[in-house]
């Protein structure tokens, strides 16, 4: 093999390597969206499904999934996932996704934060 064809054959694979890593490898992986959580404040209120919110349940609010939808949330920080049941509407602050209850924020172990990379798969 020619020195030109083999500069060219490494150039494309270093290419398809680096596009695959920021991909996932599978190609098809989410995209990392931001996350927060919310707790004890709105303890026993009502949620937009009707249901209390009850802040030891594995539940989280989203904007347009429909209610009941579990979603596999993984926090891109810890490598830890959990699955939620979608009960409620938000989170009403701009750029976030998701908003968690405490008991998922604390799966995941991102209690300490206020906001969290995370990725969202479908159950």
């Amino acid at each position: 093999m020619g020195l030109m064809r083999r500069r060219m054959v490494c150039a494309s694979s270093l290419s398809l390597l680096l596009t695959g890593c920021a991909r996932g490898l599978v190609g098809d992986a989410p995209p990392v969206v931001f996350a927060s959580w919310y707790g004890a404040r709105l303890q026993g209120r009502r949620t937009a499904s009707g249901e209390r919110f009850d802040m030891h349940a594995l539940t989280a609010a989203h904007r347009r999934l429909p209610f009941g939808t579990r979603v596999r949330v993984r926090s891109v920080d810890t490598g830890r996932e959990v699955v939620v049941r979608i009960n409620d509407r938000g989170p009403r602050h701009p750029g976030r996704e998701i908003d968690l209850s405490a008991a998922a924020a604390r799966a995941l172990g991102i209690e300490h934060l206020g906001v969290a990379r995370v990725q969202l798969f479908r159950e």
